[in-house]
């Protein structure tokens, strides 16, 4: 069974990632992000930790997070938590639009026993749309 204090520890830190990318404070991502990220937008754009950052700080495309009820496995100093996320964004041509799914998060815990995002994933439901993304910074 998982140690409830744990479960808020992740909590807390998913809640904060998700301020920090409304945000866009990139101290506080910087922070919560291994230096090993692998992150998987949902239209399959994958970005490295510094790849993430500086598409972050152009693209400022977040302007709410939401998610629904997270299940939260621990293994040891990993954690893997799913769940429905509801991303409400910034368009380039300056609309918004609204894209919900399901992410997979990976956690680590550091040293310091804090916890760093070392993986995420989204899959939308069905077949919402996506704009085409420049393939340029996409990694394998």
């Amino acid at each position: 069974m998982n140690d409830p204090q744990v479960v808020a520890e992740l909590l807390a830190t998913e809640e904060r990632r998700q301020r920090a990318l409304v945000d866009v404070d990139l101290e506080a991502l910087d922070e919560l992000f291994d230096d090993t990220l692998v992150h998987i937008h949902a239209p399959g754009l994958t970005h490295d930790k510094a790849q993430l950052l500086e598409h972050t700080a152009t693209r400022r495309a977040y302007l709410a997070i939401s998610r629904g009820e997270l299940l939260v496995r621990l293994v040891g100093d990993v954690a893997v938590i799913t769940g429905e996320i509801t991303n409400r964004l910034r368009t380039a041509d300056g609309g918004e639009r609204v894209l919900t799914g399901v992410a997979t998060q990976v956690l680590r815990r550091a040293e310091s026993g804090a916890w760093r995002f070392i993986s995420f994933q989204m899959t939308p439901y069905g077949e919402q749309a996506w704009p085409a993304l420049p393939s340029e910074g996409n990694t394998p």
